[in-house]
């Protein structure tokens, strides 16, 4: 059995395999091209099943210390009126703990630290290599070949090992949807822990963190590539409108702190997530819409299946065999149900369309809306110890 690996990609799927490979001794190699390890700038909010894979991981606890939990909230309209309320004691009822709030750099200092700093490689390019033996992986740093038993690779959406992998797969596409996000540069408590507005092709959502502060995203049907001299301008003129607390949260913005991406996802599923001595992690795999806040808890449910696989297999292929027979069914549905959510919310703009929905949401009992939540949130780790 294999015991070294190299993880490209230093994100949260990156270090989370990384961790998970060292728990079932492996020695692990972390190279990321960017020279600063810190995915700041955004808040995530994690479900059960992400914050299982981090118990898993031994991370879960100061992933808890850092975060605020979920409890209050909910959907609601522009104008205010309320869809949908979160019910999060009853989350935590049926799943053992409520959602977590956390800013995405907290989770990633969080894994960081439980990695030894020899084991991270950052401002360094991973090329590939065809010289080492056909039954190992390998990568190029600079002018050293790195020779291992596996090959992680978790470098995000435009994979750079999927293109190489799949040449005829067409790859990740726009989905429509741009997002503008920031957190605010003061404390600026929202009254909820959790909240989304849905008006036509557009939606506006916060999360609020333990320190007072909240991470806001403003999600347009818009198209690709549209970018502007001053986006909180536009974020104020197109939502500053709505209902409070947006326009507040928009007053407790730095300029200079909103974010601006286009959101793409894997619409044509991969056949496979492994080839040879390679495995696809996270966004490399199975890159889909934040509609259900499940990107991160995928990468971190590949993570610790990924080690798991490795630990209880005989062989390297074996285990690579079964990280994909459990991983693609179950990570490709999610895929599916976020973009189907999408549609549903901020991707609907016909005026009928929208009250028929708002109606079934006002109509819904909470124990069934919390139902699908429940769906993809069911999800018990394997042990790795």
């Amino acid at each position: 059995m294999g015991s070294t690996a190299v993880v490209v990609g230093g994100g949260i799927g990156g270090l989370a395999a990384a961790i998970g490979l060292r728990a079932i001794g492996w020695e692990v190699t972390v190279v990321e091209r960017a020279e600063v390890l810190d995915d700041a700038g955004a808040g995530i909010s994690l479900a059960a099943n992400g914050i299982r894979a981090l118990d898993e991981l031994g991370v879960g606890t100061a992933v808890r210390e850092a975060a605020r939990y979920q409890y209050t909230g909910g959907t609601r309209v522009p104008a205010g009126r309320w869809l949908a309320r979160m019910d999060g004691a009853l989350l935590e009822r049926e799943l053992g703990t409520p959602i977590a709030g956390i800013p995405r750099a907290a989770l990633h200092s969080a894994l960081r630290a439980a990695l030894p700093e020899s084991a991270l490689r950052v401002g360094s390019e991973a090329e590939p290599v065809s010289t080492v033996d056909p039954g190992r992986a390998g990568i190029r740093l600079a002018d050293e070949i790195v020779d291992a038993d596996l090959l992680v690779a978790a470098d995000g959406v435009r994979s750079r090992w999927r293109a190489l992998l799949f040449p005829g797969h067409p790859g990740p596409v726009y989905s429509g949807s741009t997002v503008l996000r920031a957190i605010t540069a003061e404390p600026a408590d929202p009254g909820t822990d959790f909240e989304l507005t849905w008006g036509p092709g557009a939606e506006f959502g916060h999360i609020a963190f333990r320190d007072g502060r909240a991470e806001w995203h403003a999600v347009l049907d818009a198209p690709a590539g549209v970018r502007h001299a001053d986006p909180l301008a536009a974020v104020r003129a197109r939502f500053g409108g709505w209902h409070d607390p947006i326009p507040a949260l928009l007053d407790a913005t730095r300029p200079a702190d909103v974010l601006h991406h286009d959101v793409h996802e894997l619409r044509t599923p991969l056949p496979r997530f492994t080839s040879g001595r390679v495995a696809l992690l996270g966004d490399a795999a199975h890159a889909m819409t934040p509609n259900i806040g499940q990107g991160a808890c995928q990468a971190l449910e590949d993570a610790v299946t990924l080690a798991a696989a490795l630990s209880a297999c005989p062989t390297v292929e074996a285990g690579l065999a079964r990280y994909d027979a459990e991983r693609r069914p179950r990570s490709q549905a999610v895929a599916r149900a976020a973009r189907q959510a999408g549609r549903l919310g901020h991707g609907l703009r016909n005026p009928v369309a929208i009250a028929l929905r708002n109606t079934a949401f006002r109509l819904t009992p909470a124990r069934a809306a919390v139902s699908v939540v429940l769906r993809h949130a069911r999800w018990t780790p394997p042990r790795l110890g």
